[in-house]
């Protein structure tokens, strides 16, 4: 059998790109013998690997093209946006069975439910006070619901019906595409969504070697927007003066202001908080494997992949409760962690505190979380679902 992965978008194709995505499940189900290469358009680079194969973009939107491939089956990463229905329009007529990838938490269109949608516009656009968060809400919101029902809607459907399966990445992310399938195309359409989660490579995994009282947060703090660099400082303050045992290790390229708050803590305080910076897979696979929980004090996240790697690590998962959050209602279900009741300073730093106390109770199982998030989060299990899908 032979099933391709492919986006849509000249991403840089070297080591990196396999580590995650569409890379990385190319790699999971060679691990399970399909027959599997990744295709993206652009130029090839010297540092794509061996098994990513570069075209023109004309090709992507040409079925035949994608018949002369010779493959059973594609998973197109595609984001679910209308621009790229062409592509998934040309392998449909290649008669090529059709996995659509929708990395997205669910919430593409006001008609998976109005509440939900306008809460997260406030979140994705609005945030913080006076009138310019008002403005913000009210340009984002009036955008996307005119350009978004009277446009995106008919073309976006016109997309998703072009897939054999719908992959959402959670089951909160399934549930609001559901009702948008069921409205654009009724249970023949809703049907076809699916919960795909995206990969984790097998290197994270639990050691057995136990676990110490500390905190792991990853993540991209330059965009302090969505990974709220500001909440992380104040509840990391507020958790080391109410628990004198716990480290923090914060991994990442840090925002501006970052380092300078780290040197102005008290002493007692600084040495138990590291600031990493940017660190490598191998690293990255320790860290999470010796620490007890992972926190993300993000705004939105579609799915979370550090956090999905922290639980096949054997953490458990301490976040905000949102509806921009989807995922983590998910990650948290299998004593794997909680959310936060508030989302603020108190209601994050209260969610880690009873956490620790958790673990102090041995109510966690390293061992446990990482054999359940593994089983259904590492490649080659991801893997074996789209392959399922077409021997079904």
């Amino acid at each position: 059998m032979r099933i391709y992965t492919c986006t849509p978008v000249a991403f840089r194709g070297g080591a990196d790109f396999f580590t995650r995505d569409s890379g990385l499940l190319c790699r999971g189900l060679q691990m399970i013998g399909v027959e599997s290469r990744a295709v993206m358009p652009g130029e090839r680079k010297p540092e794509d690997e061996a098994d990513l194969i570069r075209t023109e973009y004309q090709n992507l939107e040409s079925a035949e093209w994608w018949r002369s491939q010779d493959i059973d089956g594609l998973v197109l990463y595609a984001w679910g946006r209308p621009k790229f229905h062409k592509v998934a329009a040309a392998v449909r007529d290649a008669g090529i069975f059709l996995v659509l990838n929708l990395d997205s938490g669910g919430l593409l269109s006001p008609l998976v439910g109005w509440q939900d949608w306008l809460k997260a516009q406030w979140i994705f656009g609005g945030q913080g006070r006076g009138m310019g968060a008002w403005l913000r809400f009210a340009k984002l919101t009036l955008h996307r619901l005119f350009v978004g029902l009277f446009f995106t809607e008919r073309l976006r459907a016109k997309h998703l019906r072009c897939g054999d399966v719908i992959a959402c990445v959670s089951p909160g992310a399934a549930e609001y595409v559901r009702k948008l399938c069921r409205f654009h195309g009724g249970n023949v359409l809703a049907n076809r969504v699916k919960i795909v989660p995206h990969s984790v490579e097998p290197a994270f995994r639990y050691s057995g070697s136990g676990k110490r009282r500390q905190v792991a947060c990853v993540g991209r703090w330059m965009d302090q927007t969505q990974k709220r660099t500001w909440l992380l400082t104040d509840v990391i303050r507020t958790l080391l003066s109410k628990d004198d045992l716990v480290s923090v290790v914060i991994a990442g390229q840090p925002a501006p202001g970052l380092e300078a708050w780290h040197a102005g803590l008290c002493e007692s305080h600084r040495r138990r908080v590291n600031l990493a910076g940017i660190i490598g897979r191998e690293e990255l696979a320790g860290l999470l494997a010796e620490s007890q929980i992972f926190y993300s004090p993000s705004a939105y996240e579609s799915f979370g992949i550090a956090a999905a790697e922290a639980l096949c690590s054997g953490c458990s998962v301490v976040a905000g409760r949102s509806v921009t959050m989807a995922a983590f209602g998910w990650f948290v279900s299998e004593k794997s962690g909680q959310l936060a009741t508030v989302d603020n300073t108190a209601g994050h730093s209260d969610a880690l505190l009873r956490e620790l106390s958790a673990w102090d109770s041995g109510d966690r199982d390293p061992e446990k979380n990482s054999e359940t998030w593994g089983g259904r989060l590492h490649a080659d299990r991801v893997a074996l679902t789209i392959e399922q899908f077409l021997t079904a």
